[in-house]
């Protein structure tokens, strides 16, 4: 069958496609967190003293005993059962980013041979996967390949459903025979630990007593790409590196911008609210979807959790994207930049800090001038931002996400604050030695009697920012589609944590001195913003000016290529904070950067050797085809003594040897091996193969356009993108 042929069948299997059978919505009350075994479900399956111990442990971090784990393990038990379950799993989170899991049953048999049901406190705290197989950066050998799983009570237990069965499935932490942390769980509590020290201490500062634990949450913005499952299985490139390695742009694309936020395809929306109610029953507060601004792209945004639970929430998020995707004929994609030419895909992580008694101290409230606390920790992630915006920039740093930063839909890889124009202010009132009221946003007004007048906002939202304020919370912007987001959610813990205790001692300074509380936190924030003001921009992210002048003028970093961000972990600065705050140990944090410098080498490896192949066995057989075919009729017509164009046979032929000449080049600069270290390997990387994939692409693009329809081998652009 020629390439066009394959392309016709998928289009007519798409277009005659009947949509999937789904079980009508249910009402929200009866299905919500109908799958998790969370305190509701405790409180009545429990004991009082049980469920007291659980919810204390929970709430405030106390240990658990093994006494109250068994009775919380039999418990769990019998409700998993009661649900269908005959296997129970402890899944983590290793340096992937991926999930993992490994399943055990239930069952035992006695000395008679019958089977019986078994799950005590022992079988739930821990288990023990292989500490060597997963990537651990040099911390455990393959000799040496003992490791743990261990139970995390404080996010609930829940109940995977697969046409197979049902799983009982317990969040983890894993870590190595030797305790270090082989996770992006362990980090992530630490971190969330450490801030809420350092921040109780400020509060004690500032006269508070009752102090509830502290706790950093998070709701992060998923986008991702649908394409229909039989275009994306014709597509080498998609099914093994998630992104089109090949592909001319569609004659239309965004440009009208009709897609954003328009009505959501029928098909897509039977998905959403098919995956959304699988979201509910595992207690997951999906809130918002809709069309994004590429045509086939999509978004699901969370409520606000905690920023543990909402880690291990997006994990889950992603894997039942991808389920309920498969289920409805489609293939998710998750990579940052799919598609060339139109917008990719990122994770907008909103981040804030709070507890019960303060409430969220990222909320300027309606007077952000008189809100000290507000004021102290805004200026806290402003510190951190400006100090440790290179780690920013290391967290989020990927291959995938080096298509995405910089370029016109994303933030660029310039780490700065937007504040908006009231908060922007009142911190220049504050450098200047002044603090005085700030304008509120006002009404706004259309002149239109049914259409009530209502406060605007007192800024604009600054989408060009990659770290912005957005009324009650930071927005950090670059997180990448696919990652997860404890790692950039570890780094802006521990960098609050770093901040607030800089700000614990100047302001334990000044007030010893004498000086009011208020004095005191101007005169604070006053020295912080003189040094690390630099850091809020609010203008045109975008903007070449900008690029220029956050270089030289402000001695801030543009860091393009995860080949330039990586090396930051290895940093004194890095290695301290993160030691200092008891976040990650320096044999942690190499390790880190062993595995995700490793993980980017290999990722543009697997779409190298890709693209030599697919060019090689798809591209340059259908080139050549059409070749033949165009001689033939020059022949034909030379017969006739009728003289044909050949301008499209010599364009088809240059930029044929053109490609191929570049694939030769591609394979041989693939076979280097001797490198002098590993950041070495990675600007090779970044720069020489990159370089030589892009010179591949150009030409193979280019034929895309010349060589007959009926003979291209992949499906193109406009058929992935717009048919549904």
């Amino acid at each position: 069958m020629s390439g066009n042929q394959s392309r016709a069948e998928a289009v007519h299997q798409i277009t005659n496609r009947e949509p999937v059978n789904v079980t009508k919505t249910e009402y929200l009350g009866d299905i919500w967190a109908s799958d998790v075994f969370n305190l509701k479900r405790m409180e009545w399956a429990l004991s009082k003293k049980a469920y007291k111990a659980v919810k204390n442990t929970i709430e405030t971090g106390e240990p658990l005993d093994i006494a109250t784990a068994d009775v919380v393990a039999a418990a769990m038990k019998e409700w998993a059962i009661s649900k269908g379950a005959k296997f129970f799993s402890h899944i983590f989170y290793p340096l992937t980013n991926v999930t993992a899991e490994k399943h055990d049953g239930f069952i035992v048999t006695d000395s008679s041979g019958n089977a019986i049901t078994e799950f005590s406190g022992s079988l739930l705290i821990k288990g023990e996967p292989d500490g060597s197989s997963f990537p651990n950066g040099s911390i455990r050998m393959t000799n040496a390949a003992r490791g743990y799983t261990a139970w995390d009570p404080t996010s609930p237990a829940y109940i995977m459903e697969t046409p197979n069965g049902a799983t009982l499935t317990i969040p983890s932490v894993f870590m190595s025979w030797t305790g270090e942390s082989l996770d992006k769980k362990i980090p992530l509590l630490r971190s969330n630990k450490a801030m809420n020290k350092a921040a109780q201490k400020v509060l004690k500062l500032m006269g508070e007593t009752d102090i509830a634990p502290l706790n950093s949450s998070c709701g992060a913005e998923q986008e991702y790409f649908l394409v229909d499952a039989n275009f994306a299985n014709s597509r080498p490139d998609l099914l093994l590196t998630g992104r089109t390695l090949f592909g001319a742009p569609s004659a239309k694309g965004q440009e009208f911008d009709d897609h954003y936020f328009g009505a959501i395809p029928e098909r897509v929306q039977v998905f959403m609210q098919d995956f959304e109610d699988k979201l509910y029953k595992l207690g997951i507060p999906a809130k918002t979807h809709h069309n994004e601004v590429a045509p086939g792209q999509f978004e699901i945004a969370p409520y606000f959790e905690s920023a543990n639970i909402a880690s291990d929430h997006q994990q889950l998020l992603m894997t039942q994207l991808k389920k309920a995707a498969k289920k409805h004929g489609f293939i998710c994609l998750l990579h940052e930049k799919p598609f060339a030419g139109i917008n990719g895909s990122g994770k907008h992580v909103n981040w804030s800090v709070g507890n019960s008694t303060q409430g969220n101290l990222l909320d300027p409230g309606s007077t952000p001038h008189d809100n000290l606390n507000f004021l102290l920790f805004c200026g806290a992630v402003i510190r951190g931002v400006h100090i440790h915006g290179p780690l920013l920039r290391a967290v989020v740093a990927t291959a995938g996400n080096d298509h995405r930063l910089g370029a016109n839909e994303a933030p660029p890889a310039i780490l700065s604050v937007y504040l908006g124009d009231q908060l922007e202010k009142v911190y220049a009132d504050i450098q200047e030695g002044k603090l005085t009221a700030s304008a509120a946003g006002g009404l706004t007004k259309l002149g239109l009697s049914q259409i009530l007048d209502f406060e605007r906002d007192p800024g604009d939202r600054n989408r060009t920012s990659p770290f912005a304020f957005t009324g009650n919370r930071f927005e950090f912007r670059a997180v990448g589609s696919a990652q997860s987001v404890s790692g950039p959610l570890v780094a802006m813990n521990t960098i609050l944590a770093d901040s607030l205790e800089w700000i614990a001692e100047k302001l334990q300074a000044e007030l010893s001195s004498g000086k009011e509380k208020a004095a005191a936190v101007i005169s604070v924030l006053q020295t912080l913003m003189k040094e690390h003001g630099n850091a809020v921009f609010g203008g045109d992210g975008y903007s070449s000016e900008w690029h220029i002048k956050a270089v030289t003028e402000r001695g801030l970093k543009n860091i393009p290529t995860t080949a330039d961000a990586l090396p930051a972990l290895l940093g004194d600065s890095v290695k301290k904070l993160f030691e200092t705050t008891g976040v990650l140990s320096p044999v942690e944090l190499e390790s880190r950067y062993e595995v995700y410098s490793e993980q980017y080498i290999l990722s543009i490896q697997v779409e190298a050797k890709l693209m030599v192949e697919m060019a090689k066995t798809l591209i340059y057989p259908a080139a050549s085809h059409y070749m033949t075919g165009l001689a033939d009729a020059n022949a034909s017509m030379a017969s006739m003594d009728i003289e044909l164009d050949s301008s499209v046979a010599k364009t088809v032929a240059t930029e044929t040897n053109a490609m191929m000449t570049a694939v030769t080049k591609l394979n041989a600069a693939l076979k280097k091996e001797d490198f002098a270290s590993t950041e070495e390997h990675m600007k090779y990387f970044a720069t020489e193969i990159l370089s030589l994939m892009n010179e591949v692409r150009i030409h193979a693009d280019l034929l895309e356009g010349e060589v007959a329809d009926e003979l291209w081998p992949l499906p193109k652009y406009r058929e992935m993108l717009f048919i549904k």
